[in-house]
């Protein structure tokens, strides 16, 4: 498998689209580049990213309408304004794993960036060794499959989609049951970055996760909220 990754970027932007993909190869990432939905949906069918950055301010489908489209597939980096928070919150919500607020230092996109692919290509590396002993963390009713980053039902097989993000999280809580993860133990683990985080993300990423694997996610009974200390993960976690 080549070690050069791929970008793509979608942006109405021409001059923003060409300064991103110079900045890039100069990293030594290929790149793609959209100036719309249609145009990235298009070179999706013979394309697959490794990281995709969506500007949030478009013509036609906007950055949240194109996130929300792609489920999930792709690790997303959004692009808003600097006082769009709201959007912001709604970009997490609904799947994408980083933003950026514009404008912004191309040194700290590539910071962003290389983090999503620590995190995101890591299992792959260390699961290569024999070393590795298990491929499924088993709790209640699900089966996280550490391979191939899959949250599956034990009933029916069934997948759930998980952003990035959200995989990041569930493993650590898969990895650490019945402990109590603060929001900063849990920022280290998914952004893996030393950029100030937005102070919402890991709150917003839990509740999506909640919807995802919660009975009722209104009265979680799996990640629960302890007052002042962060999370707790009250599954009881087969290793298999």
């Amino acid at each position: 498998m080549s070690d050069i990754r791929h970008i793509m970027i979608v942006d109405d932007d021409e001059d923003i689209r060409n300064l991103l993909a110079a900045t890039l190869k100069q990293y030594g990432f290929e790149t793609s580049l959209a100036a719309n939905g249609e145009e990235m949906f298009s070179l999706l069918e013979n394309i697959t990213p490794d990281v995709l950055i969506l500007d949030l301010m478009m013509p036609g489908d906007n950055g949240l309408t194109l996130c929300k489209k792609l489920n999930s597939k792709y690790p997303i980096i959004i692009l808003t304004a600097m006082g769009d928070e709201t959007d912001r919150i709604i970009g997490l919500e609904i799947g994408a794993d980083d933003y950026l607020p514009k404008p912004f230092n191309p040194r700290e996109l590539i910071a962003r960036i290389k983090a999503i692919l620590r995190r995101t290509h890591k299992d792959t590396y260390q699961n290569s060794s024999p070393l590795h002993k298990h491929e499924f963390f088993c709790f209640n009713q699900w089966r996280l499959n550490i391979l191939s980053r899959r949250l599956l039902s034990s009933e029916d097989e069934v997948e759930v989609s998980l952003s990035a993000g959200e995989y990041d999280l569930l493993l650590a809580f898969a990895k650490n049951p019945h402990q109590i993860l603060s929001r900063d133990e849990l920022l280290d683990i998914t952004k893996d970055r030393n950029v100030l985080p937005f102070d919402r993300s890991i709150d917003v990423q839990i509740s999506r996760l909640r919807h995802k694997i919660e009975d009722d996610p209104k009265k979680p009974q799996l990640i629960k909220t302890v007052r002042g200390g962060g999370y707790l993960f009250t599954a009881n976690v087969k290793a298999e």
